[in-house]
C-alpha cells in the first residue's frame, strides 16, 4: 500500500492556517505544503530577515492566497499578545493553528518574562497564544490545534516545585524533555475543555521523529565531538525536514485525526517514517497532571481561555 505523503494533503481552499516558526524546517516545509494544497498561509515568525526568505519560498508553492508573515517571538509574551490580537482582528476565522516552533537543548537561559527558555518557548509561548486565538479558532466550523511534540517526551517530568529550573544543576536536556511532556499535558486538557464547552474544536499533537533540521545543527549539539556526532546520527538515522513535517501535516488536515490523537513516524522506532497513530507515556496521560499545568499555565501567562458559556 502507498504510504502517506504530502501530495496526499486533501485541498486546503477555503482554509486558514497560522504556522509558528515557519521561517525554516519543519515550520518552512508545512508552510510550503499547506499552500500548495490553496490554504491561506501564515508565516508567525521571530526573525524577520529569515522569514521575508520564507515567505518567497512559500509564495513559489503557493496556488491559492499569497503567504503572510506574522511577528511573532513565543519567549516573550508582549509579542505573543500582539500577533494574536492582530490575527484575531484580521481574521473571519482560523481553521488550524500549527505550534510547531521551539527550541532544542539549548544553554540555561531565561525568556523575556523570566521563564526558563525551553518551557517558557515550547509550553507556555503556545499556551498563551492558543488561548488568545481562541475566539479566532470558535468562528471556524472545525477548528484544529497541533501541538509538535518529541520523542523526547518519554525522558520528561513536570518539576512542580521547580518548572522554571531555578533550584539546583541545570540539565538542558531534562529541560527539554520537560516542555515536550508539557505539549501532551497541554494537548490532552485543551481537547478535554474543547469537549467540556461544546465546541468543535479538535486538539491534537504530532512528533517529527529524528529530523535532520537546524535544531539538530544548533545548540543542542553541544561541544565539537558532539557536533561531529550528530552530524553522523543525521545521516544514519535522521530523515530530511520534509519526511518530519509529514506527521504534522498528516494531524493539521486529515479527516480520520481524531480528539487527542498523536501522530509520528511509523519506523525504526518512531525515529522515520511515515505518518501514523503513536503512543505516549503514562506520564504524558496522567489527567490531573494535565489539570494541574493549565492552571499553572494561566497563573505564568496571565492567559485565561474564553470559552463560550
Amino acid at each position: 500500500m502507498t504510504k502517506w505523503t504530502a501530495v496526499d494533503i486533501p485541498d486546503q481552499t477555503g482554509r486558514t492556517v497560522v504556522v509558528t516558526g515557519a521561517n525554516s524546517g519543519l515550520g518552512l516545509r508545512s508552510a510550503e505544503a499547506l499552500a500548495a494544497k490553496g490554504a491561506r498561509v501564515l508565516l508567525a515568525c521571530r526573525n524577520a530577515q529569515k522569514a521575508a526568505a520564507a515567505l518567497d519560498a512559500v509564495a513559489a508553492k503557493a496556488t491559492g492566497p499569497a503567504p503572510e508573515v506574522v511577528s511573532l517571538d513565543l519567549s516573550d509574551l508582549s509579542s505573543v499578545r500582539a500577533a494574536a490580537a492582530r490575527l484575531d482582528g484580521e481574521l473571519e476565522h482560523l481553521d488550524v493553528l500549527l505550534n510547531n516552533a521551539g527550541v532544542m537543548a539549548v544553554p540555561k537561559a531565561a525568556t523575556a518574562d523570566g521563564f526558563e527558555m525551553q518551557f517558557g518557548t515550547n509550553h507556555l509561548g503556545p499556551f498563551a497564544l492558543t488561548g488568545l486565538l481562541l475566539p479566532a479558532l470558535l468562528r471556524a466550523p472545525e477548528p484544529r490545534v497541533v501541538n509538535v511534540s518529541s520523542n523526547a517526551h518519554k525522558f520528561g517530568s513536570m518539576r512542580w516545585d521547580d518548572l522554571n529550573w531555578e533550584k539546583g544543576r541545570y540539565s538542558r536536556w531534562r529541560a527539554y524533555g520537560q516542555s515536550k511532556l508539557a505539549n501532551l499535558l497541554f494537548t490532552s486538557e485543551l481537547q478535554r475543555r474543547a469537549v467540556a464547552a461544546s465546541t468543535p474544536l479538535t486538539a491534537v499533537a504530532a512528533h517529527p521523529g529524528y529530523a535532520s533540521t537546524n535544531l539538530t545543527s544548533g545548540p543542542a549539539a553541544g561541544n565539537p565531538i558532539m557536533g561531529f556526532l550528530t552530524k553522523l546520527s543525521d545521516k544514519l538515522v535522521g530523515q530530511s525536514d520534509q519526511m518530519g513535517a509529514l506527521p504534522q501535516l498528516y494531524a493539521s488536515t486529515m479527516p480520520d485525526v481524531g480528539a487527542g490523537d498523536y501522530w509520528g513516524p511509523d519506523a525504526l522506532r518512531e525515529q522515520r517514517g511515515h505518518p501514523t497513530r503513536v503512543g505516549r507515556t503514562s506520564a504524558a496521560s496522567d489527567t490531573e497532571a494535565a489539570a494541574k499545568l493549565w492552571a499553572r499555565s494561566e497563573e505564568l501567562t496571565g492567559v485565561t481561555y474564553p470559552w463560550p458559556a
